[in-house]
């Protein structure tokens, strides 16, 4: 996971919902809530690099990283929960 992150072209993608999101987040994440993942797929595909999902627990990011990989994308992580991302973080 720490090759992931600091690997540039990584997006980091919050699936919890926008308040979770707006109380606290991994830096350079960007928020997609689960719910709403399916409608995005095209902007998923647009990412040139890993994707690596995160929310509160890790179920739902999984839930996310199935989805993605359902759609056809391949490099695609689940990086747990917002508690374990952070670890990571500078």
């Amino acid at each position: 996971m720490e090759e992931l992150l600091a690997n540039p072209a990584t997006t980091v993608v919050d699936v919890r919902e926008t308040g979770e999101f707006a109380s606290g987040h991994y830096a350079g994440a960007i928020n997609i809530p689960l719910g709403i993942v399916p409608l995005r797929i095209d902007e998923f595909k647009e990412m040139n690099g890993p994707i690596v999902v995160y929310c509160r627990s890790g179920n739902r990011s999984g839930m996310a990283m199935n989805l993605l990989k359902q759609a056809g994308l391949s490099e695609v992580f689940n990086g747990g929960g917002l508690h374990d991302m952070l670890v990571y973080q500078d």
